[in-house]
């Protein structure tokens, strides 16, 4: 994937996102998912025009911090965070996005005071994908602000069994809980579901395959 092909693939996304038929009259932001791919994907990614990178393992990030470090792009960590990684990531990491329980929100707030964070919140029931309940979620956000931490609003992976019904069901609910607990971002939707997501009410989506095309396999936890 050349950088003009994934610069038209990010229009063509805009294209369709400024197509939805929406109450919502905001930006939506494109986080251009770039984990699985080497470092020609951030360079490619900014010079495309995303909004942020998106990044999932934490051993991938740090084998592209020369490209991080040279371009500055605003660099997402949106995997399920392990405690014991959070120090490796300090510096290379501008907004956490998938803080979902209090002994992770606490190691950032150790690690990286004032950092800017979004709490994760489950709407698929799979445990492998992380997130709080929703329930929960008002207590996180609280935890997180008394801990020093930016919150910036609430994150979520959708459900992937193909159920329509069942994603919009969910992000109707993440929006919900944003606006209840009056944060500004609402991050839903990915390549599959992003129209859903944007009708209701999504602030950023975070494509990956739409961009770079299908991701190589990957050999395993690291």
């Amino acid at each position: 994937m050349t950088p003009a092909e994934v610069a038209a693939r990010v229009g063509e996304v805009r294209r369709r996102i400024d197509s939805i038929d929406r109450a919502w009259t905001h930006r939506v932001a494109v986080v251009g998912v770039t984990k699985g791919f080497g470092p020609d994907a951030v360079v490619a990614a900014v010079d495309a025009g995303c909004e942020a990178i998106g990044e999932n393992y934490a051993q991938e990030l740090l084998d592209k911090r020369a490209e991080i470090e040279r371009l500055h792009p605003e660099v997402h960590f949106i995997g399920r965070l392990q405690r014991n990684k959070v120090r490796q990531l300090v510096g290379l990491v501008d907004v956490w996005c998938s803080l979902d329980r209090t002994s992770v929100i606490d190691e950032v707030a150790k690690r990286v005071p004032g950092a800017r964070v979004m709490i994760q919140v489950d709407t698929t029931g799979d445990p492998a994908k992380g997130g709080c309940s929703a329930d929960e979620a008002g207590a996180l956000v609280r935890h997180a602000a008394a801990a020093g931490l930016r919150v910036d609003g609430l994150m979520t992976v959708g459900p992937t069994s193909g159920d329509r019904q069942a994603t919009r069901s969910g992000f109707r609910q993440v929006r919900s809980l944003v606006d209840e607990l009056g944060l500004a971002v609402c991050s839903m939707g990915m390549t599959g579901d992003l129209e859903v997501a944007v009708e209701e009410g999504s602030t950023e989506v975070r494509i990956g395959t739409a961009l770079f095309g299908p991701r190589p396999q990957r050999p395993g936890p690291r």
